[in-house]
Formats: C-alpha cells, structure tokens, sequence
C-alpha cells in the first residue's frame, strides 16, 4: 500500500509585488494554518516517512512547518523544481520516481494541479482545494511506479476551515 498526501501550500502574500511568483512568502494566515494543519495530521497518527516539495518558497515554508512537526530534517525535505507550475502528470512522475521504502509521503504543491490531481481519485467533485488543504490518497500497490489514477482512492480530505470560521 502506497498513500500520498497531496498538500496545498499554506496562505501567500502578495503584498510585495516586486517579488516573482515563486518568491512568493506565506501570509500571516499560512502562518497559522501550517503548522496548525501539521498537528491535525499528527494527532490522526499520519506521520511522512518522506516530504517532497515544489521549489516555490511559499511550498517551502508551508513544508518546513510540517517537517518541524514531525521531526525531519530540513535536509531530508526533497525539492523538485518540476511540482512548480506543473500538470497533474508531472506530479505523478515525481511521485514514481520515488525510493520504494517509503509508503506514505507528504507532497506539497499548488493550484490547479493538486485539486485536478484530487478529482482524478473520486467521483466526487472538488471544486477547489484551498490553501493548506490536504488529499489522502492510498493506492493498494507496491510500487511508486505502479501509482496512477486508475489505482488510487481519495480517502480524505482535511482543510483549515473546517477548524477555524
């Protein structure tokens, strides 16, 4: 059994607009919600053997604040430049080209791949899923390679706004 959570970056600003896109920090709402949205993982016993993230500073952030919580290394955090503006099939072929060992990873990344990624696993619709929302999806193989949409189920869903009004 392989399960990855699919984990939208935290709130950004867009105050500086000297900044790129990729620059981009978290605003004092992502600074809430991510490591608050750690903890609700944590305290459910859903613990990363692996994060891997875009390279966008505002994916960063939002992954250091989970690695805190778990106790990983900064080091150990993956980076892969190819999650930053990607397709949905770009993110599984981060995805499967992981090491084996792991079963249950943490990936963090952005809109609009991470919720078309989500409706790929459900025959739900998810209109949107919002910063620092999480997809747990499980698929029942061996492989990181033998991941895909047509094996994967979207198990659940977890969000900032179903703690805070």
């Amino acid at each position: 059994m392989k399960t990855v959570f699919f984990i939208r970056h935290a709130k950004s600003s867009w105050e500086d607009s000297s900044l790129s896109d990729h620059d981009r920090p978290l605003n004092n709402r992502g600074i809430r919600d991510a490591p608050f949205m750690a903890k609700v993982l944590n305290g459910k016993g859903h613990i990363p053997q692996q994060i891997v993230c875009s390279s966008a500073n505002r994916a960063q952030s939002t992954a250091l604040y989970f690695a805190k919580e778990f106790d990983v290394k900064v080091e150990d955090v993956l980076i892969r430049s190819k999650i930053y503006e990607a397709f949905p099939e770009q993110v599984m072929e981060v995805i499967q080209d992981l090491d084996d060992e792991f079963s249950q990873i943490f990936i963090f990344g952005h809109n609009p791949a991470f919720t078309s990624i989500l409706n790929n696993f459900t025959d739900d619709y998810i209109a949107n899923l919002p910063t620092c929302g999480i997809g747990r999806v499980s698929s029942n193989v061996d492989r990181w390679s033998d991941f895909a949409f047509s094996n994967g189920e979207l198990k659940e869903l977890f969000y900032p706004k179903q703690y805070f009004d």
